[in-house]
């Protein structure tokens, strides 16, 4: 019986010391020691420096101020993700900064944070399917796709030049918002003759169309997506080159909707000998297409400063600990209501700004590239 009893001991110990040990594992970092917290922050993984970045960024954010934050790492689950946010909830947040792993999943989540008053803030990524949610902090995503648009426009050359399109992932709602900004800025300018479309059917049907409507975007999207994945893009690229007659090359304009995806879409174009130049955009500012861009491989890329996002972010997190109302400057429709939004600015750069806008901005070392 006592051998019996130990071993009940035993297990109920171990099953304690589980527990604490899951409960550390979520990873997160507090201002502050003990007590309530101000703000709580849910991050989607600790396995992309991105978001590794952001937990810093955030708490030198709130540094200096009266609040607290703790921030809590969902590691690519909706459930994790739940379960972070009770955990703030059981800390008495007051707001709720969060970047869903599954925009619709998050809307449990988001919906018990509202029942215990909590404003809740979506972080780069729209909750969807819930008016639990008072405001989103993003970049302007029509905007990112109207300055690539845009450069390519302004560095065409004389008329009927070949334009390639390509898009991102057709499960990305981000996808379509950059390829609608870009299309309703290219269109008027292939609707003129200024380029013509060299790789999708669907497009050229629709030329004469300004405003898309979603179902006629997936048919572009469709046939010119990359997912998003660099090694699909470039398959897509060698397939369009390959069918390509001798109009659709000599001098080329390229709408490639990221920097990875952009990168490998000019390694095809530059292999090809009948191909005498071409302008390709991208998204991001990644270190390597930054170093494609002084190279002259690839010729601009939007650039979305994430300091920035976090600043807004927590600013708005504070003004409403403040008893404020948060400045915003549009709204998204996430499928049950409008969010209320602060869109950060962002900023296109290519060979002539590099310099400017992402050595003297402190965002990368000038050491890290080679030729500026």
């Amino acid at each position: 019986m006592r051998k019996q009893f130990k071993g009940i001991v035993l297990l109920v110990a171990v099953m304690v010391f589980s527990i604490v040990a899951t409960a550390c594992g979520n990873g997160g970092g507090t201002s502050g020691s003990g007590g309530s917290v101000s703000v709580g922050i849910v991050l989607p993984t600790k396995d992309e420096p991105r978001w590794v970045q952001d937990e810093q960024r955030f708490k030198d954010a709130l540094s200096g101020s009266k609040y607290t934050t703790e921030i809590l790492f969902s590691q690519g689950s909706s459930a994790k993700e739940k379960e972070n946010v009770e955990t703030l909830l059981n800390k008495g947040i007051k707001v709720l900064i969060i970047c869903p792993q599954d925009g619709d999943a998050a809307a449990a989540a988001v919906e018990a944070a509202k029942k215990d008053g909590v404003t809740v803030i979506s972080y780069d990524r729209l909750i969807t399917s819930t008016d639990a949610v008072d405001y989103y902090v993003t970049f302007d995503s029509l905007a990112v796709g109207a300055a690539q648009g845009q450069y390519l426009i302004d560095h065409a050359k004389g008329s009927g030049q070949p334009l390639y399109l390509y898009a991102g992932a057709a499960t990305d709602n981000n996808a379509f918002l950059f390829f609608q900004g870009a299309w309703e800025v290219l269109q008027p300018k292939i609707a003129d003759g200024t380029f013509k479309i060299a790789n999708s059917t669907e497009a050229e049907k629709l030329k004469d169309t300004k405003d898309l409507t979603r179902d006629q975007m997936s048919s572009i999207i469709g046939q010119v997506t990359t997912n998003w994945d660099p090694n699909e893009a470039k398959n897509k690229a060698q397939t369009h080159l390959t069918a390509a007659a001798a109009d659709m090359k000599g001098d080329v304009s390229i709408l490639a909707p990221n920097d990875g995806t952009a990168r490998s879409i000019a390694d095809v174009f530059g292999s090809d000998s009948a191909v005498t130049s071409f302008v390709i955009t991208g998204q991001d500012a990644e270190q390597a297409s930054i170093q494609y861009i002084i190279d002259g491989k690839q010729s601009m890329t939007v650039f979305k400063d994430v300091r920035t996002l976090v600043k807004d972010a927590m600013g708005m997190a504070v003004e409403v600990l403040d008893g404020k109302t948060p400045e915003t400057t549009g709204s998204y429709n996430n499928g049950e209501v409008d969010v209320k939004a602060k869109q950060t600015d962002v900023i296109v750069v290519d060979k002539e700004n590099v310099q400017k806008e992402l050595i003297d901005s402190d965002y990368y070392k000038a050491e890290d590239f080679t030729g500026l």
